[in-house]
């Protein structure tokens, strides 16, 4: 089978989760013995800041990491008959613009054989639902929505019976415990200050916990406006600045623990939805804390393969028990692996979008 996947980049992960994820998939997709094509439009606003802040050396980890994976860049005038010739599954993902959103919908109504799916993975159907009310859809066999809140948003708007919730992943042949690690030490946060969604959040679960624990708190990312260099600096944090998403795993292996601070609209409009880099930090097998989210799917076992922290004072307990207890570190790394090994892989997500496409289009599974 061909699957042709219509995202905002294949190689900038600079503030751009789907990324991430999106590379686990078509490479466990590949490795099955699938056609993959990935097209990303010209001037990417992800990749044009990943060069602007790192130039050409800033693609090097992901070419490194994933050098069977490559994207095809197009122009805005485009025909995109011609990017999807031969697709038997094409996906498009909510970050393009509702012109090519529109055309390759307007493929499918034409008659084009391919079965075509709208790919959800932000809050906007929530925070901006005009955003997402542009695209037209009508075109499209079905929507793949990163949470079932979000698909239950999507069923509202007459989509019943179309929507698959398919939840994000860790790419586990890269996200794994290290062979050989260095000593551990200290506490890591990996994620984007983003536009104010999680502002206090972060330092009431984060940077004074850590501060009261006394841990040292690394964070990477970007998006950082001046305040909030500010409020590191007054915490003492070590700013680290912009991380490659495929330099993560050894980041997370050398601190003794990470925590989840999800951002404002996954703990009300949308709950139950995690960032993927709690997937992430969980297959490599580093310790996590979670700032309150109700895990409504039952994704994990919460106290089993994280802790959960109510509010600061529960989360600085928490810390310091980590930083106190190598059996409890041990306990949880194991645990919140193993669950992500059972049920959270990119290779899971591969098996449930092969059936979600075989359920859509019976005879091309059986071809």
């Amino acid at each position: 089978m061909k699957v042709a996947y219509f995202t905002h980049s294949l190689q900038s992960c600079w503030n751009h989760g789907n990324a991430h994820f999106l590379r686990g998939v078509l490479r466990e997709l590949q490795a099955r013995g699938h056609e993959v094509a990935a097209l990303e439009p010209a001037g990417a606003w992800s990749l044009q800041n990943l060069l602007e802040d790192n130039g050409s050396e800033g693609l090097r980890a992901w070419q490194e990491a994933y050098p069977e994976l490559r994207s095809t860049i197009f122009k805005a005038d485009a025909e995109p008959a011609a990017l999807v010739e031969g697709a038997d599954l094409v996906i498009v993902h909510e970050w393009n613009e509702p012109a090519l959103v529109a055309a390759v919908g307007k493929l499918r109504k034409q008659g084009a054989r391919f079965t075509l799916l709208f790919h959800d993975t932000h809050h906007r159907a929530v925070s901006d639902p005009d955003a997402i009310r542009a695209f037209d859809l009508s075109g499209y066999d079905g929507v793949l929505a990163f949470g079932e809140t979000l698909s239950e948003v999507y069923r509202r708007w007459g989509w019943a019976g179309r929507v698959w919730t398919w939840h994000e992943a860790a790419d586990t042949r890269l996200f794994h415990p290290r062979e050989h690690e260095d000593d551990r030490d200290g506490l890591v946060w990996i994620g984007n200050w983003g536009d104010g969604e999680r502002s206090a959040e972060l330092e009431d679960y984060l940077f004074r916990p850590a501060r009261e624990a006394g841990l040292p708190l690394d964070i990477y990312g970007v998006r950082y406006p001046a305040e909030a260099l500010t409020a590191l600096e007054r915490y003492g944090v070590r700013y680290r600045g912009w991380l490659p998403n495929a330099r993560a795993p050894e980041v997370f292996a050398r601190h003794l623990a990470t925590v989840h601070v999800p951002r404002r609209f996954y703990t009300t409009l949308l709950p139950g939805i995690p960032t993927i880099r709690m997937f992430e930090a969980l297959a490599c097998g580093i310790p996590l804390v979670s700032a309150p989210w109700d895990d409504r799917e039952g994704l994990f076992t919460p106290g089993e393969d994280y802790l959960v922290a109510h509010d600061g004072a529960a989360m600085t307990r928490h810390l310091r028990a980590l930083a106190n207890d190598p059996e409890l570190r041990r306990a949880l790394a194991e645990r919140g692996l193993a669950t992500v090994r059972a049920r959270h892989s990119c290779a899971h997500r591969v098996d449930e979008l092969l059936a979600i496409a075989a359920q859509l289009s019976p005879e091309k599974a059986a071809a």
